[in-house]
């Protein structure tokens, strides 16, 4: 069960991303208020899953593991506006390249941790690999030259993507004294108050249409963390991010089967390679 949730996840991001994009532009809501207004409609759509899924140890509230959390959370808020912030300017063809260096960074920062905390953070070579060749398949799938301008929206999508992998890759530190539902609550719990002191926002900018299509991305993103931190638990940092880069795959397919748009030769390169490391991985 925990190696087919991720796929699942990767299909939540894809939804996630695009539903973000057509709100921020095409609502033209201010980044700022969107972020809190976002982080509201992912707090409240977990309340009710909390009265089954609530689970906080004492040690969560030791001191380094407060700190943790801390930093969890400032650097979540970092690359929520880094990526709201060129998402809103930019189009996200454009930004692809940035923004699936992710999976690399992951992979990076968690094969560095692995060395000081090596219970946590796997380093296994038929993992590890794979991982590495299939993330370098994706962002070579995405580069196009006519696409490629490191302009300040581009730059700022490759640092969300790294504050974002950073974030992720501390969260494991802490990750065994929550469940992965009541960890993703407080997480966003305290980016929306945090955020809602610092930027003070305007809510007339938003109608009851605009609510909805946030809300419903919302859940989506609680779906989307929710299997990340579970799978990070059960099989791995590393293994499970090399699992959500089935996503793109899935999304090469349908395109080409569903809505005839053609898959270039690099993406189908891509899947090919991305889908034998998984299974050279499973093996």
């Amino acid at each position: 069960m925990a190696f087919y949730l991720p796929i699942l996840g990767a299909g939540a991001l894809a939804a996630g991303t695009i539903l973000e994009r057509a709100v921020l532009v095409k609502r033209k809501i201010d980044i700022k208020t969107y972020q809190i207004v976002s982080f509201l409609a992912i707090v409240l759509s977990m309340f009710p899953l909390l009265l089954f899924f609530w689970k906080v140890d004492a040690e969560a509230f030791e001191i380094k593991n407060f700190l943790i959390l801390f930093f969890v959370v400032f650097f979540s808020i970092i690359a929520n506006i880094l990526v709201f912030y060129s998402m809103k300017w930019e189009k996200i063809v454009n930004l692809e390249p940035a923004r699936v260096m992710e999976p690399l960074f992951v992979i990076l920062l968690a094969l560095l941790f692995s060395f000081f905390y090596g219970e946590l953070y796997e380093r296994n070579a038929r993992v590890v690999i794979p991982a590495f060749v299939a993330s370098f398949a994706l962002i070579f799938s995405h580069i196009k030259r006519h696409h490629l301008t490191f302009n300040k929206y581009f730059i700022a999508a490759i640092l969300g993507s790294f504050f974002f992998a950073l974030e992720l890759v501390i969260s494991r530190l802490i990750l065994n004294f929550y469940s992965p539902l009541s960890f993703y609550f407080l997480r966003s719990s305290a980016i929306f108050l945090l955020s809602f002191l610092i930027f003070r926002p305007k809510f007339k900018e938003i109608n009851k249409k605009t609510g909805f299509l946030i809300f419903l991305t919302g859940v989506i993103w609680v779906l989307y963390r929710v299997i990340v931190y579970y799978g990070y638990l059960k099989i791995g940092v590393i293994f499970t991010t090399l699992l959500l880069m089935l996503g793109p795959v899935f999304i090469y397919t349908f395109a080409h089967f569903f809505l005839k748009e053609k898959m270039s030769w690099k993406n189908f390169l891509a899947s090919m390679v991305i889908v034998g490391s998984v299974i050279y991985a499973l093996m």
